[in-house]
Protein backbone atom coordinates (compact mmCIF):
# COMPACT_ATOMS: atom_id res chain seq x y z
CA UNK A 1 0.00 0.00 0.00
CA UNK A 2 1.12 3.41 -0.56
CA UNK A 3 1.91 6.41 1.72
CA UNK A 4 -1.11 8.40 -0.08
CA UNK A 5 -3.90 5.47 0.39
CA UNK A 6 -2.05 4.87 4.31
CA UNK A 7 -3.13 8.68 4.92
CA UNK A 8 -6.70 7.82 3.49
CA UNK A 9 -7.38 5.38 5.93
CA UNK A 10 -5.55 6.83 8.78
CA UNK A 11 -7.58 9.95 8.35
CA UNK A 12 -10.72 8.46 7.81
CA UNK A 13 -12.13 7.26 10.97
CA UNK A 14 -14.39 4.59 9.08
CA UNK A 15 -11.67 3.39 6.65
CA UNK A 16 -9.81 0.64 8.34
CA UNK A 17 -10.76 -3.23 7.35
CA UNK A 18 -10.84 -6.17 9.35
CA UNK A 19 -9.84 -9.65 8.13
CA UNK A 20 -12.48 -11.33 5.91
CA UNK A 21 -14.36 -14.20 7.61
CA UNK A 22 -16.95 -16.12 5.99
CA UNK A 23 -19.14 -19.26 6.42
CA UNK A 24 -20.66 -18.95 2.73
CA UNK A 25 -19.72 -16.86 -0.21
CA UNK A 26 -20.10 -17.02 -3.92
CA UNK A 27 -17.89 -16.67 -6.45
CA UNK A 28 -17.16 -13.65 -8.21
CA UNK A 29 -20.15 -12.10 -10.88
CA UNK A 30 -23.42 -13.12 -11.06
CA UNK A 31 -25.89 -15.63 -13.20
CA UNK A 32 -29.45 -17.47 -12.35
CA UNK A 33 -27.28 -20.19 -10.62
CA UNK A 34 -25.62 -17.68 -7.62
CA UNK A 35 -29.47 -16.07 -8.20
CA UNK A 36 -30.66 -19.63 -6.52
CA UNK A 37 -27.68 -20.15 -4.42
CA UNK A 38 -28.48 -17.21 -2.43
CA UNK A 39 -32.02 -18.20 -2.28
CA UNK A 40 -31.16 -21.97 -1.35
CA UNK A 41 -28.75 -21.03 1.66
CA UNK A 42 -31.34 -19.32 2.86
CA UNK A 43 -34.24 -21.64 2.73
CA UNK A 44 -36.42 -19.39 0.96
CA UNK A 45 -40.36 -20.11 0.04
CA UNK A 46 -40.58 -20.86 -3.94
CA UNK A 47 -41.78 -17.41 -4.81
CA UNK A 48 -39.55 -15.51 -3.49
CA UNK A 49 -37.14 -17.62 -5.64
CA UNK A 50 -39.08 -17.03 -8.62
CA UNK A 51 -39.21 -13.35 -7.67
CA UNK A 52 -35.12 -13.25 -7.75
CA UNK A 53 -35.10 -15.30 -10.75
CA UNK A 54 -37.45 -12.90 -12.60
CA UNK A 55 -35.74 -9.69 -11.27
CA UNK A 56 -32.40 -11.09 -12.46
CA UNK A 57 -34.24 -11.20 -16.16
CA UNK A 58 -35.36 -7.75 -16.00
CA UNK A 59 -32.02 -6.67 -14.38
CA UNK A 60 -30.28 -8.44 -17.47
CA UNK A 61 -32.37 -6.66 -19.76
CA UNK A 62 -32.24 -2.89 -18.56
CA UNK A 63 -29.29 -1.13 -19.80
CA UNK A 64 -27.40 1.23 -17.59
CA UNK A 65 -28.67 4.71 -16.81
CA UNK A 66 -27.55 7.39 -19.76
CA UNK A 67 -27.95 10.60 -17.34
CA UNK A 68 -27.08 10.93 -13.86
CA UNK A 69 -23.60 10.00 -12.79
CA UNK A 70 -21.08 8.53 -15.53
CA UNK A 71 -21.57 4.30 -14.01
CA UNK A 72 -19.66 2.79 -17.08
CA UNK A 73 -16.88 1.53 -14.76
CA UNK A 74 -19.40 -0.64 -12.91
CA UNK A 75 -17.85 -4.36 -13.28
CA UNK A 76 -20.12 -6.60 -12.29
CA UNK A 77 -18.56 -9.35 -13.02
CA UNK A 78 -15.82 -8.74 -10.73
CA UNK A 79 -18.25 -8.32 -7.60
CA UNK A 80 -19.21 -10.82 -4.69
CA UNK A 81 -22.77 -10.64 -4.21
CA UNK A 82 -22.87 -12.64 -1.09
CA UNK A 83 -21.01 -13.28 1.58
CA UNK A 84 -22.13 -14.32 5.12
CA UNK A 85 -20.39 -13.86 7.88
CA UNK A 86 -21.03 -15.34 10.91
CA UNK A 87 -23.37 -18.56 11.10
CA UNK A 88 -26.38 -16.97 13.12
CA UNK A 89 -27.02 -13.63 15.25
CA UNK A 90 -25.61 -13.02 18.31
CA UNK A 91 -27.88 -12.53 21.24
CA UNK A 92 -25.45 -9.80 23.19
CA UNK A 93 -22.45 -7.75 21.65
CA UNK A 94 -19.92 -9.50 23.24
CA UNK A 95 -21.28 -12.80 21.15
CA UNK A 96 -20.10 -11.41 18.42
CA UNK A 97 -17.27 -12.72 16.63
CA UNK A 98 -14.39 -10.66 17.36
CA UNK A 99 -13.22 -8.80 14.40
CA UNK A 100 -16.99 -7.44 13.94
CA UNK A 101 -17.67 -6.39 17.24
CA UNK A 102 -14.55 -4.27 17.19
CA UNK A 103 -15.67 -3.05 13.78
CA UNK A 104 -19.11 -2.49 16.01
CA UNK A 105 -17.37 -0.97 19.24
CA UNK A 106 -15.06 1.67 16.92
CA UNK A 107 -17.87 2.64 15.07
CA UNK A 108 -19.46 3.53 18.04
CA UNK A 109 -23.08 1.16 17.25
CA UNK A 110 -23.28 -0.07 21.32
CA UNK A 111 -22.95 2.92 23.15
CA UNK A 112 -25.50 4.33 20.59
CA UNK A 113 -27.89 1.54 21.23
CA UNK A 114 -27.47 1.92 25.12
CA UNK A 115 -27.64 6.01 24.89
CA UNK A 116 -30.89 6.77 22.75
CA UNK A 117 -32.80 3.88 20.42
CA UNK A 118 -35.40 1.91 21.23
CA UNK A 119 -34.24 -0.82 18.63
CA UNK A 120 -30.85 -1.65 16.85
CA UNK A 121 -29.66 -3.76 13.58
CA UNK A 122 -26.64 -4.42 12.77
CA UNK A 123 -25.81 -5.56 8.99
CA UNK A 124 -22.08 -6.76 8.35
CA UNK A 125 -21.46 -7.59 4.63
CA UNK A 126 -24.62 -9.68 3.22
CA UNK A 127 -26.43 -10.45 6.87
CA UNK A 128 -27.42 -8.79 10.12
CA UNK A 129 -25.53 -10.34 12.45
CA UNK A 130 -27.41 -8.51 15.86
CA UNK A 131 -30.92 -6.69 16.59
CA UNK A 132 -32.39 -6.07 19.84
CA UNK A 133 -35.89 -4.03 20.36
CA UNK A 134 -36.71 -2.13 23.47
CA UNK A 135 -39.22 -4.65 25.85
CA UNK A 136 -41.85 -2.14 25.91
CA UNK A 137 -42.43 -2.18 22.40
CA UNK A 138 -42.18 -5.98 22.12
CA UNK A 139 -45.40 -5.64 24.17
CA UNK A 140 -47.12 -3.34 22.33
CA UNK A 141 -46.67 -5.68 18.98
CA UNK A 142 -44.14 -3.30 17.52
CA UNK A 143 -41.98 -5.93 14.97
CA UNK A 144 -38.22 -4.51 13.93
CA UNK A 145 -36.24 -7.48 13.14
CA UNK A 146 -33.88 -8.12 9.74
CA UNK A 147 -35.75 -8.67 6.65
CA UNK A 148 -34.58 -12.67 6.01
CA UNK A 149 -36.19 -13.32 9.80
CA UNK A 150 -39.46 -11.55 8.78
CA UNK A 151 -39.71 -13.94 5.45
CA UNK A 152 -39.93 -16.27 7.63
CA UNK A 153 -41.98 -15.56 10.64
CA UNK A 154 -44.41 -13.18 8.80
CA UNK A 155 -44.23 -14.15 5.24
CA UNK A 156 -47.92 -13.69 4.75
CA UNK A 157 -47.37 -9.24 5.19
CA UNK A 158 -43.93 -9.77 3.89
CA UNK A 159 -45.71 -11.02 0.47
CA UNK A 160 -48.43 -8.14 0.67
CA UNK A 161 -46.00 -5.42 -0.01
CA UNK A 162 -42.44 -6.81 -0.52
CA UNK A 163 -41.96 -5.03 -4.32
CA UNK A 164 -45.06 -3.00 -4.56
CA UNK A 165 -43.96 0.17 -4.28
CA UNK A 166 -40.42 -0.34 -5.96
CA UNK A 167 -40.80 -3.64 -8.12
CA UNK A 168 -37.92 -4.86 -9.86
CA UNK A 169 -38.26 -3.64 -13.57
CA UNK A 170 -38.70 -0.08 -11.70
CA UNK A 171 -34.57 0.56 -13.23
CA UNK A 172 -31.81 -1.46 -13.27
CA UNK A 173 -30.70 -1.25 -9.90
CA UNK A 174 -34.02 -2.07 -8.26
CA UNK A 175 -33.80 -5.17 -10.55
CA UNK A 176 -30.19 -6.53 -9.19
CA UNK A 177 -31.95 -5.49 -5.32
CA UNK A 178 -34.33 -7.62 -6.04
CA UNK A 179 -32.42 -10.50 -7.35
CA UNK A 180 -29.84 -10.64 -4.82
CA UNK A 181 -31.29 -8.74 -2.08
CA UNK A 182 -30.36 -9.97 1.65
CA UNK A 183 -30.54 -7.91 5.26
CA UNK A 184 -31.95 -4.96 5.52
CA UNK A 185 -34.90 -4.03 7.98
CA UNK A 186 -38.63 -5.27 8.60
CA UNK A 187 -40.55 -2.71 10.68
CA UNK A 188 -43.89 -2.67 11.51
CA UNK A 189 -45.96 0.02 13.92
CA UNK A 190 -49.17 -1.20 15.14
CA UNK A 191 -52.14 1.36 15.29
CA UNK A 192 -52.06 3.94 17.54
CA UNK A 193 -48.39 2.76 18.92
CA UNK A 194 -46.00 5.78 18.94
CA UNK A 195 -42.07 5.14 19.28
CA UNK A 196 -40.52 8.03 20.71
CA UNK A 197 -36.82 6.61 20.64
CA UNK A 198 -35.10 5.99 16.74
CA UNK A 199 -35.24 2.24 15.68
CA UNK A 200 -31.63 2.27 14.16
CA UNK A 201 -30.03 -0.06 11.23
CA UNK A 202 -26.37 0.18 10.47
CA UNK A 203 -24.54 -0.99 7.55
CA UNK A 204 -20.73 -1.81 7.16
CA UNK A 205 -18.82 -3.19 3.94
CA UNK A 206 -15.91 -5.15 5.28
CA UNK A 207 -15.06 -6.97 2.38
CA UNK A 208 -13.20 -5.75 -1.31
CA UNK A 209 -15.00 -5.66 -4.50
CA UNK A 210 -18.14 -6.55 -2.47
CA UNK A 211 -21.89 -5.84 -3.36
CA UNK A 212 -24.40 -5.23 -0.48
CA UNK A 213 -28.11 -5.30 -0.92
CA UNK A 214 -30.32 -4.75 1.77
CA UNK A 215 -33.58 -4.30 1.59
CA UNK A 216 -36.09 -2.25 3.72
CA UNK A 217 -39.75 -2.68 4.74
CA UNK A 218 -41.47 0.02 6.58
CA UNK A 219 -45.20 -0.42 7.17
CA UNK A 220 -46.53 2.30 9.79
CA UNK A 221 -50.42 1.34 10.36
CA UNK A 222 -53.21 3.64 11.20
CA UNK A 223 -52.31 6.48 13.68
CA UNK A 224 -49.11 5.46 14.42
CA UNK A 225 -45.09 6.96 14.71
CA UNK A 226 -41.76 5.95 14.24
CA UNK A 227 -38.26 7.52 13.46
CA UNK A 228 -36.20 5.05 11.34
CA UNK A 229 -32.31 5.80 10.85
CA UNK A 230 -29.32 4.39 9.31
CA UNK A 231 -25.85 4.62 8.81
CA UNK A 232 -23.22 3.73 6.69
CA UNK A 233 -19.19 3.40 6.38
CA UNK A 234 -17.18 0.85 4.52
CA UNK A 235 -13.31 0.61 4.18
CA UNK A 236 -11.24 2.36 1.95
CA UNK A 237 -9.77 0.03 -1.05
CA UNK A 238 -8.34 0.68 -4.37
CA UNK A 239 -11.02 -1.62 -6.00
CA UNK A 240 -14.63 -0.26 -5.98
CA UNK A 241 -17.47 -2.42 -3.62
CA UNK A 242 -21.39 -1.23 -4.73
CA UNK A 243 -23.96 -0.57 -2.51
CA UNK A 244 -27.54 -0.96 -4.10
CA UNK A 245 -30.35 -0.52 -1.19
CA UNK A 246 -34.09 -0.85 -1.75
CA UNK A 247 -36.19 0.94 0.87
CA UNK A 248 -40.32 0.28 0.83
CA UNK A 249 -42.29 2.51 3.33
CA UNK A 250 -46.49 2.44 3.98
CA UNK A 251 -47.68 5.34 6.10
CA UNK A 252 -51.46 4.24 7.17
CA UNK A 253 -53.88 7.08 7.45
CA UNK A 254 -53.22 9.45 10.38
CA UNK A 255 -49.47 7.77 10.72
CA UNK A 256 -46.21 9.73 10.86
CA UNK A 257 -42.84 7.75 9.31
CA UNK A 258 -39.01 9.80 9.41
CA UNK A 259 -36.63 8.18 8.22
CA UNK A 260 -32.95 9.86 8.44
CA UNK A 261 -29.84 8.88 6.71
CA UNK A 262 -26.23 9.97 7.54
CA UNK A 263 -24.13 8.05 4.95
CA UNK A 264 -20.16 8.30 4.87
CA UNK A 265 -19.24 5.65 2.47
CA UNK A 266 -15.78 5.45 1.17
CA UNK A 267 -15.26 6.78 -2.03
CA UNK A 268 -14.42 3.37 -3.82
CA UNK A 269 -18.52 2.87 -3.14
CA UNK A 270 -21.00 3.03 -5.75
CA UNK A 271 -23.80 4.34 -3.75
CA UNK A 272 -26.97 3.24 -6.24
CA UNK A 273 -30.30 3.24 -4.36
CA UNK A 274 -34.32 3.40 -4.63
CA UNK A 275 -36.42 4.71 -1.71
CA UNK A 276 -40.26 5.57 -1.73
CA UNK A 277 -42.89 5.72 0.56
CA UNK A 278 -46.79 6.04 0.21
CA UNK A 279 -48.73 8.31 2.29
CA UNK A 280 -52.23 7.37 2.96
CA UNK A 281 -54.89 9.74 4.12
CA UNK A 282 -53.71 12.47 6.48
CA UNK A 283 -50.29 10.34 6.73
CA UNK A 284 -47.22 12.53 7.15
CA UNK A 285 -43.44 10.98 5.37
CA UNK A 286 -40.05 13.10 5.91
CA UNK A 287 -36.88 12.07 4.39
CA UNK A 288 -33.79 13.11 6.21
CA UNK A 289 -31.05 12.47 3.81
CA UNK A 290 -27.99 13.32 4.37
CA UNK A 291 -24.88 12.20 1.80
CA UNK A 292 -21.49 13.14 2.66
CA UNK A 293 -19.49 9.70 0.86
CA UNK A 294 -19.01 7.28 -1.73
CA UNK A 295 -17.79 8.35 -5.46
CA UNK A 296 -20.92 8.01 -6.28
CA UNK A 297 -24.28 8.57 -5.29
CA UNK A 298 -27.45 8.72 -7.14
CA UNK A 299 -30.41 8.83 -5.03
CA UNK A 300 -34.15 10.44 -5.04
CA UNK A 301 -36.81 9.47 -2.55
CA UNK A 302 -39.71 9.85 -3.06
CA UNK A 303 -43.76 10.36 -1.77
CA UNK A 304 -46.50 9.16 -3.79
CA UNK A 305 -49.09 11.58 -1.72
CA UNK A 306 -51.65 8.51 -2.17
CA UNK A 307 -54.77 9.83 0.52
CA UNK A 308 -56.53 13.21 1.19
CA UNK A 309 -54.32 15.73 3.04
CA UNK A 310 -51.14 13.65 3.15
CA UNK A 311 -47.74 15.22 3.57
CA UNK A 312 -44.47 14.53 2.32
CA UNK A 313 -41.07 16.58 3.06
CA UNK A 314 -37.37 15.68 2.13
CA UNK A 315 -34.66 17.91 4.17
CA UNK A 316 -31.06 17.06 2.28
CA UNK A 317 -27.28 17.43 2.58
CA UNK A 318 -25.39 16.50 -0.37
CA UNK A 319 -20.96 17.13 0.03
CA UNK A 320 -19.02 16.51 -2.97
CA UNK A 321 -15.04 16.77 -2.39
CA UNK A 322 -12.32 15.78 -4.43
CA UNK A 323 -13.59 12.57 -6.80
CA UNK A 324 -16.85 12.74 -6.02
CA UNK A 325 -20.38 13.20 -7.30
CA UNK A 326 -23.89 13.35 -5.48
CA UNK A 327 -26.80 13.35 -8.37
CA UNK A 328 -29.23 13.10 -5.50
CA UNK A 329 -32.98 15.15 -5.18
CA UNK A 330 -36.40 14.11 -4.26
CA UNK A 331 -39.72 13.33 -6.00
CA UNK A 332 -43.27 13.93 -4.87
CA UNK A 333 -46.39 12.66 -6.53
CA UNK A 334 -49.59 14.20 -5.78
CA UNK A 335 -52.24 11.76 -6.64
CA UNK A 336 -54.89 12.92 -3.79
CA UNK A 337 -56.55 16.67 -2.84
CA UNK A 338 -54.98 18.79 -0.60
CA UNK A 339 -51.87 16.89 -0.24
CA UNK A 340 -49.09 18.80 0.21
CA UNK A 341 -44.86 18.85 -0.38
CA UNK A 342 -42.09 20.44 1.14
CA UNK A 343 -38.45 19.96 -0.40
CA UNK A 344 -35.36 21.38 1.06
CA UNK A 345 -31.63 20.70 -0.85
CA UNK A 346 -28.49 22.08 0.38
CA UNK A 347 -25.11 20.82 -1.42
CA UNK A 348 -21.96 21.69 -1.03
CA UNK A 349 -19.21 21.63 -3.67
CA UNK A 350 -15.81 21.43 -3.00
CA UNK A 351 -11.90 21.50 -5.04
CA UNK A 352 -13.72 19.99 -8.15
CA UNK A 353 -16.49 18.14 -6.63
CA UNK A 354 -19.33 17.81 -8.38
CA UNK A 355 -23.63 17.86 -6.80
CA UNK A 356 -26.48 17.56 -8.91
CA UNK A 357 -30.01 18.22 -7.49
CA UNK A 358 -32.32 16.15 -9.85
CA UNK A 359 -36.24 16.44 -8.69
CA UNK A 360 -39.66 15.77 -9.84
CA UNK A 361 -42.99 17.53 -8.95
CA UNK A 362 -46.15 15.47 -10.10
CA UNK A 363 -49.70 16.80 -9.84
CA UNK A 364 -52.46 14.79 -10.85
CA UNK A 365 -55.60 15.62 -12.43
CA UNK A 366 -57.30 15.03 -9.43
CA UNK A 367 -55.08 16.34 -6.88
CA UNK A 368 -57.44 19.23 -6.19
CA UNK A 369 -55.65 22.67 -4.30
CA UNK A 370 -52.19 20.40 -4.25
CA UNK A 371 -49.00 22.32 -2.57
CA UNK A 372 -45.08 22.28 -3.46
CA UNK A 373 -42.00 24.04 -2.47
CA UNK A 374 -38.97 22.99 -3.74
CA UNK A 375 -36.04 25.17 -2.20
CA UNK A 376 -32.09 24.04 -4.10
CA UNK A 377 -29.32 25.92 -2.53
CA UNK A 378 -25.87 25.09 -3.57
CA UNK A 379 -22.54 26.39 -2.33
CA UNK A 380 -19.07 25.89 -4.27
CA UNK A 381 -15.83 26.00 -2.79
CA UNK A 382 -12.92 26.16 -5.41
CA UNK A 383 -12.67 27.17 -8.92
CA UNK A 384 -13.30 23.54 -10.18
CA UNK A 385 -16.26 22.76 -8.44
CA UNK A 386 -19.83 22.42 -10.02
CA UNK A 387 -23.56 22.07 -8.85
CA UNK A 388 -26.53 21.51 -11.49
CA UNK A 389 -30.21 21.61 -11.04
CA UNK A 390 -32.80 19.48 -13.15
CA UNK A 391 -35.93 20.37 -11.99
CA UNK A 392 -39.17 18.83 -13.69
CA UNK A 393 -42.37 20.47 -12.53
CA UNK A 394 -45.56 18.17 -14.54
CA UNK A 395 -49.27 19.85 -12.98
CA UNK A 396 -52.42 18.38 -14.39
CA UNK A 397 -54.63 20.58 -11.93
CA UNK A 398 -54.47 24.31 -12.44
CA UNK A 399 -55.88 24.44 -8.88
CA UNK A 400 -52.14 23.48 -7.72
CA UNK A 401 -49.77 25.63 -6.13
CA UNK A 402 -46.01 25.19 -7.03
CA UNK A 403 -42.71 26.95 -5.70
CA UNK A 404 -39.40 26.50 -6.96
CA UNK A 405 -36.42 28.60 -5.49
CA UNK A 406 -32.61 27.97 -6.21
CA UNK A 407 -29.45 29.61 -5.05
CA UNK A 408 -25.94 29.14 -6.20
CA UNK A 409 -23.15 31.17 -4.44
CA UNK A 410 -19.27 30.78 -3.29
CA UNK A 411 -18.23 31.53 0.18
CA UNK A 412 -17.43 34.68 0.17
CA UNK A 413 -13.76 36.08 0.89
CA UNK A 414 -14.87 39.23 3.21
CA UNK A 415 -16.51 36.10 5.27
CA UNK A 416 -13.03 34.54 5.19
CA UNK A 417 -11.10 37.27 5.92
CA UNK A 418 -13.12 38.25 8.75
CA UNK A 419 -13.06 35.27 10.71
CA UNK A 420 -9.70 34.25 9.89
CA UNK A 421 -9.03 37.90 11.75
CA UNK A 422 -10.43 36.42 14.74
CA UNK A 423 -7.80 33.66 14.73
CA UNK A 424 -10.03 31.08 13.35
CA UNK A 425 -7.90 29.23 10.33
CA UNK A 426 -8.82 29.19 6.49
CA UNK A 427 -10.59 25.57 7.21
CA UNK A 428 -11.87 25.75 9.72
CA UNK A 429 -13.25 29.70 8.61
CA UNK A 430 -15.05 27.81 5.77
CA UNK A 431 -16.40 24.66 7.91
CA UNK A 432 -18.42 27.02 10.73
CA UNK A 433 -19.68 28.62 7.45
CA UNK A 434 -20.65 25.49 5.82
CA UNK A 435 -22.00 24.37 8.50
CA UNK A 436 -24.21 27.65 9.15
CA UNK A 437 -25.29 26.87 5.58
CA UNK A 438 -26.47 23.48 6.21
CA UNK A 439 -27.96 24.57 9.95
CA UNK A 440 -31.92 24.25 8.82
CA UNK A 441 -31.71 20.37 7.28
CA UNK A 442 -28.57 20.14 10.45
CA UNK A 443 -31.19 20.80 13.13
CA UNK A 444 -33.35 18.26 12.03
CA UNK A 445 -31.14 15.21 12.82
CA UNK A 446 -30.92 13.95 15.77
CA UNK A 447 -28.59 14.82 18.23
CA UNK A 448 -26.08 12.43 18.28
CA UNK A 449 -26.25 12.48 14.32
CA UNK A 450 -25.80 15.94 14.14
CA UNK A 451 -22.76 16.52 16.16
CA UNK A 452 -21.03 13.25 13.70
CA UNK A 453 -22.43 15.07 10.54
CA UNK A 454 -20.97 18.35 11.90
CA UNK A 455 -17.55 16.70 12.52
CA UNK A 456 -17.67 15.08 9.25
CA UNK A 457 -17.97 18.55 7.39
CA UNK A 458 -15.24 19.88 9.34
CA UNK A 459 -12.85 17.19 8.59
CA UNK A 460 -14.08 17.83 4.78
CA UNK A 461 -13.03 21.21 5.18
CA UNK A 462 -9.96 20.37 6.11
CA UNK A 463 -9.47 17.80 3.23
CA UNK A 464 -9.28 14.48 5.33
CA UNK A 465 -11.97 12.42 4.95
CA UNK A 466 -12.05 9.72 2.39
Amino acid sequence: MNDTHDNLIDDYRYGFSMPETSVHKTGTGLDASVVNEISAIKHEPDWMCQFRLNAYDIFQSKPLPKWGADLSAIDFDSITYYLKATEGQAKSWNDLPKEIKETYDRIGVPEAERGFLAGVSAQYESEVVYESINRELDRQGVIFCDMDTALKKYPEKVREYFGTLIPPHDNKFAALNSAVWSGGSFVYIPKGVHVHLPLQAYFRINAEAFGQFERTLIIADEGSFVHYTEGCTAPIYRSSSLHSAVVEIFAKKGARVRYTTVQNWSKNIYNLVTKRARADEDAIVEWVDCNIGSGITMKYPAVYLAGRGARGEVLSIAYAGREQHQDTGAKMVHLAPDTSSRVISKSISKDGGQTSYRGLIHIAKGAENARASVVCDALLIGQASRSDTYPSMDSKNASASIGHEATVEKIGTEKLLYLMSRGLSQSDAEGLLVNGFIEPVAKEIPFEYAIELNRLINLEMEGSVG
